[in-house]
């Protein structure tokens, strides 16, 4: 099979404090002509804190198929520490570049969520937006 490099996804704005399941292999449509995306290989993260008061902390987690992550994410509106795989504090208008050495292989109903809470410096989160860009290649 051959290999789509894409964007995955739109920017994804998510406004704080929240938890919200972005992409799920097999269901979520990807960006341009590639369609639903089958085993994908995320190979960055691009965060920016575009609007807020202060600081916030941005994460991100990978939930195999068996947490439905997205319907659970939605449904909580809590991330389970026990797929987080990045969180990182972020200052406004602050980015932060995640880039894996080698990719992260997502197969069937595996999710990425990112969530948006308060920052360990006393900042809120509250009404702090932070954007996300998925970077990766889908199987074609």
């Amino acid at each position: 099979m051959g290999l789509k490099r894409t964007k995955l996804l739109d920017i994804k704005s998510v406004t704080g404090i929240s938890t919200v399941g972005i992409f799920t292999v097999g269901i979520t449509d990807c960006t341009g002509p590639v369609g639903v995306a089958s085993t994908t290989y995320l190979r960055g993260v691009i965060m920016n804190s575009a609007v807020g008061l202060g600081s916030c902390t941005a994460s991100i987690y990978l939930y195999p198929k068996s947490a439905q992550g997205q319907e659970k994410a939605g449904n909580t509106g809590i991330g389970e520490t026990n797929y987080q795989i990045l969180r990182v504090n972020l200052i406004k208008n602050e980015t932060y570049f995640f880039e894996p050495v080698y990719p992260i292989v997502l197969v069937d109903r595996e999710s990425i969520v990112v969530s948006v809470s308060g920052a360990v410096d006393n900042g809120s989160g509250i009404g702090t937006q932070v954007n996300f860009q998925i970077l990766g290649d889908t199987d074609v």
